[in-house]
């Protein structure tokens, strides 16, 4: 197991990622990832976001804002005026767009998509909107019942060896009333750590913000467990990327000790 804990959600990726080039067969198993919200830090280096982008543009894979927004569609909620109702229609306006953007990768669905829209229709279940009206509406509510799944065994329980789609099997939010602060917790059963954690990381953290925003609360922290977390890619075509991340690991861990 490797365990990660930072204030810094690049630092955070940056470790996992340096980890996962140095381990023979380039996994981590299990991979236990936390970036706490530190008052006072900044929960990006903009070094490290802009070379992973460039990274990813050579590679030709999605940059961390598109991952991003598969989890939570940080644009629409802007245009929404802080309008949860509005953002959930929106979005539900906007899914036909969105599949056909990317038809491969999204045929089977977006993360924030089963989130709002979860099951078959007609009978689609907004997982988030109940865990909202049920923190409005009542207190003392049991904290099992704030939990959101993504995998649906109905759909994704399929024969096909490879399917993309999702990783991500489920989240979590606990609220602490004494404190007025939201943890959140997400649960991958793999994950490709170059095309995709980055940008996870990102979406998850700003749908824990959503979350946290319609409590009153604030998100202090942001704990994802991955099964398995894989490198995603061959070590020659990101061997440029570890060396520029690399030596902002090496000074943290020197200042660490």
């Amino acid at each position: 197991m490797f365990t990660v804990d930072e204030p810094n959600l690049s630092l955070a990726w940056s470790k996992a990622f340096v980890k996962a080039y140095d381990t023979t067969g380039n996994e981590i198993s299990p991979l236990v990832l936390n970036i706490r919200n530190d008052a006072d830090g900044s929960l990006e280096n903009l070094e490290i976001r802009r070379a992973l982008d460039a990274a990813l543009k050579n590679c030709g894979y999605q940059n961390v804002e598109t991952v991003a927004n598969t989890i939570f569609p940080e644009s629409l909620w802007r245009m929404s005026n802080g309008d949860r109702k509005r953002l959930f229609s929106l979005y539900k306006k906007c899914l036909p767009r969105l599949h056909k953007l990317e038809p491969q990768l999204n045929n089977r669905g977006l993360y924030f998509e089963r989130l709002v829209a979860f099951g078959q229709e007609p009978n689609y279940v907004n997982q988030l909107d109940f865990i909202l009206d049920l923190n409005d509406s009542r207190k003392g509510v049991i904290r099992s019942k704030f939990q959101a799944s993504i995998f649906d065994p109905a759909r994704d329980h399929v024969r096909a060896a490879r399917t993309g789609f999702p990783c991500l099997q489920h989240v979590s939010f606990v609220p602490n009333r004494t404190t007025s602060e939201l943890s959140m917790n997400a649960f991958y059963a793999t994950q490709l750590l170059f095309q995709k954690g980055y940008g996870n990381c990102m979406g998850l953290w700003r749908l824990g913000e959503f979350m946290a925003g319609e409590m009153g609360l604030r998100l202090s922290n942001l704990t994802c467990v991955v099964g398995v977390e894989m490198l995603g890619t061959t070590k020659t075509k990101v061997a440029d990327l570890v060396e520029t991340v690399r030596p902002f690991t090496a000074h943290q861990e020197a200042i660490s000790n």
